[in-house]
């Protein structure tokens, strides 16, 4: 593996444990979720940290900006998935908590290093 300065980073190792929670919480979905709710928060949740590490691997500003908003849409869209999954009866709020803490950190994480790119 690449040894590259993002990986340092508390912002990429915290999508990292994003996705781990994801796919954690989705193996206990029914099997007939595979391919509906598994599947996208599966895909949002490894978007959020591959859009963090391509966009800090871009030279221009407006490109990391593009690909660090790529990422915040991303967990905007696992937001609204675990919704549906309340919703649906998939999950319970409180099995949500330390996702909820992640997604939230992450969100004002972005924000802000957004801010400091500009």
């Amino acid at each position: 593996m690449l040894d590259l300065s993002h990986k340092k980073l508390d912002i990429w190792n915290f999508s990292l444990d994003l996705v781990s929670k994801i796919y954690l919480l989705t193996s206990r979905f029914p099997k007939e979720e595979l391919f509906g709710l598994t599947n996208q928060l599966r895909r949002a949740a490894v978007s959020v940290s591959s859009n963090i590490a391509e966009g800090l691997s871009r030279t221009s500003k407006l490109e990391k900006i593009r690909f660090l908003e790529i990422a915040r849409s991303s967990i905007v869209e696992i937001d609204t998935q675990l919704e549906i999954t309340i919703k649906l009866n998939l999950c319970r709020e409180t099995d949500l908590v330390e996702i909820e803490k992640l997604t939230n950190s992450l969100f004002a994480m972005l924000t802000s290093l957004k801010k400091k790119i500009k």
